[in-house]
């Protein structure tokens, strides 16, 4: 019986592995097709580089000498007839060198005719050099994992630093081939390696620079034939660029990075040069060549990077300054006519994401800018949302729950479009999306069941997904936070440092905060930020004397005592 389950069993299985295979194809179509076609072109310039390159089967010509023991045996397997500059002929299946046996002059003619020749491939040497590409490949979809860098890649960014990638590889390969640049020090002049890592980390931020000068130092090492100093000179030169640039905020200070990055590339070919006990006869050129590079990189940062954040609309820093600057953006003077109350709750969670961000070392800016713009979509209905109304009553007294639940929930699907039609960046999208998850609109739940004991809890949820980076969960709790903060009584230390408390705990309870990597000692952090920002800002204040509360003044003597002192503002002046 065992048996004939576990064949009626194996086709299933077969045909649900069949199915899952299917699935991450169809979803990563973009990705394989991209992987695919880098690899490509990465082949064909590893086969120039291997059919220019001096070497016969996998050996580069230096290693032989005339008069030397060779320790191989060599045999041609092409026709190479005799032409003007070597007047030697080769023969398929010629035995050029024995094992053993010293290396004659003719054999060694033989042997450089063979490598300098474009019709001789070393297809050892290229395999070799595929091999090796594999093995980067590998390395880069390991180290882009969401396991490893924590988030799903997007297929620009990927798509961008492949580009970037290939142009530093080709580079090298083909100023290799040049007399000027053969050398392993003159190469370093023309590598681009600060301008592709100034926006590498500006676009994508500083771990993924630091993922990308891996990758970029093992296509160094194979372009360069395996030397040590183009490779080294790109971890220091590169990883130095990813460390200068993080944390600047204006656009103007990429010229000060390309000063810096300069100063740091001359010595970096200087401690170089120590290390290898090469000497400094040649270093001018090479020191004003790496040094001019640093610079221009830097100009060439600023002409690139704002076409590519508009291509790409990514969220680098100076993206996010600029949809910082609320006073310069339509919407959120809309806002503030429009919806003054939400508006305001939108300053004050901003200011809450962003300093709790900063503590557990989360992107602050981004969850700043996040908070400011997570509900532009109560914009067209302003007036149902609580913060918004005035004297003129709830409007939702007037309907039923589930048409109030429709409203107030379809608030998140109309900020996504309002996003998509201001071209945000999808990470703040993904904020809009995220900032109520998948929650239960208790308030109009409990007055449903009210009205009907059945009612199901899932018709009265929001829509999304609970949030999946640490911005996205902190504008959650901020948000939700603030606005319960403002309904509570007497908000001293104590009091509200129970609220914060319970309210992140009943969002933990109700599985909001299970997809994002936030750990519990960031929510303790988050918890303290919170309760640290709300004291200070509902603290108490001293009576001012002879204040009266308005209520019990009279409006005539109110009016006469403003008259008085226009009066005697008017004598004094």
């Amino acid at each position: 019986m065992k048996k004939m389950n576990d064949k009626q069993n194996s086709p299933e299985k077969s045909s649900s592995i069949k199915e899952e295979i299917f699935t991450f194809i169809r979803r990563n179509l973009s990705n394989i097709a991209l992987f695919i076609c880098s690899f490509l072109a990465v082949g064909v310039i590893v086969y120039f580089r291997t059919a220019t390159a001096e070497t016969v089967a996998n050996f580069k010509l230096n290693d032989f000498e005339i008069g030397q023991i060779s320790d191989r045996t060599i045999i041609a397997d092409k026709n190479l007839a005799p032409d003007l500059e070597n007047t030697v002929s080769v023969e398929a299946g010629e035995k050029v060198i024995k094992k053993g046996f010293p290396i004659s002059a003719e054999a060694y003619a033989k042997l450089k005719k063979m490598a300098e020749s474009p019709v001789y491939i070393d297809y050892r040497a290229f395999a070799n050099s595929i091999l090796y590409v594999v093995l980067i490949a590998v390395l880069w979809c390991f180290l882009y994992s969401c396991e490893i860098s924590g988030r799903r890649t997007q297929f620009k960014e990927s798509l961008t630093e492949v580009i970037f990638f290939l142009i530093v590889f080709s580079v090298i390969v083909f100023g290799k081939r040049s007399p000027l640049f053969a050398d392993d020090y003159r190469i370093l002049i023309i590598m681009p390696l600060p301008f592709v890592i100034f926006l590498v980390t500006i676009l994508f931020g500083q771990l993924s620079a630091y993922f990308f000068v891996c990758i970029l130092a093992l296509g160094v090492l194979l372009a360069t034939s395996f030397s040590l100093i183009p490779a080294l000179f790109t971890i220091c030169s590169s990883m130095s660029a990813a460390i200068i640039v993080r944390k600047i905020v204006r656009r103007v200070d990429i010229v000060l990075a390309a000063i810096m990055i300069s100063f740091f590339n001359v010595v970096f070919v200087i401690m170089l040069k120590v290390i290898f006990n090469d000497t400094f006869s040649d270093c001018l050129p090479v020191f004003a060549g790496v040094a001019l590079n640093g610079f221009i990189s830097g100009i060439l940062t600023l002409g690139f990077l704002t076409p590519l954040e508009i291509i790409l609309n990514t969220a680098s820093v100076f993206r996010l300054m600029d949809l910082s600057d609320v006073n310069n953006q339509p919407i959120m003077r809309r806002m503030l006519l429009v919806a003054g109350g939400t508006y305001s709750h939108s300053m004050m969670v901003s200011s809450l994401a962003e300093n709790a961000a900063r503590e557990i070392g989360a992107n602050a800016l981004l969850a700043r800018v996040g908070a400011c713009y997570h509900d532009i979509g109560k914009l067209d209905q302003s007036e149902y949302f609580t913060e918004n109304q005035g004297s003129g009553g709830n409007k939702h007294n007037d309907i039923n729950p589930s048409l109030s639940v429709s409203v107030i929930r379809s608030h998140v699907k109309k900020g996504i479009e309002k996003a998509r039609q201001l071209h945000l960046p999808k990470s703040l999208i993904d904020i809009i999306a995220e900032h109520h998850g998948n929650s239960v609109i208790a308030y109009f739940y409990n007055e449903a069941k009210k009205l009907d004991p059945n009612v199901s809890p899932e018709d009265y949820s929001y829509s999304g997904v609970p949030p999946t980076t640490k911005e996205s969960a902190i504008v959650m709790l901020a948000d939700t936070v603030e606005a319960a903060c403002r309904t509570l009584d007497n908000p001293s230390a104590s009091r509200i440092d129970k609220f914060v408390a319970q309210l992140i705990a009943s969002k933990i309870e109700h599985h909001q905060l299970d997809n994002s990597p936030l750990t519990f000692s960031d929510l303790a952090k988050i918890r303290e930020s919170f309760v640290q920002l709300l004291t200070a800002y509902y603290h108490s204040r001293v009576e001012y004397p002879d204040q009266k509360d308005p209520d019990d003044v009279d409006s005539t003597s109110d009016a006469s005592l403003g008259d008085k002192t226009l009066e005697e503002v008017k004598n004094n002046g």
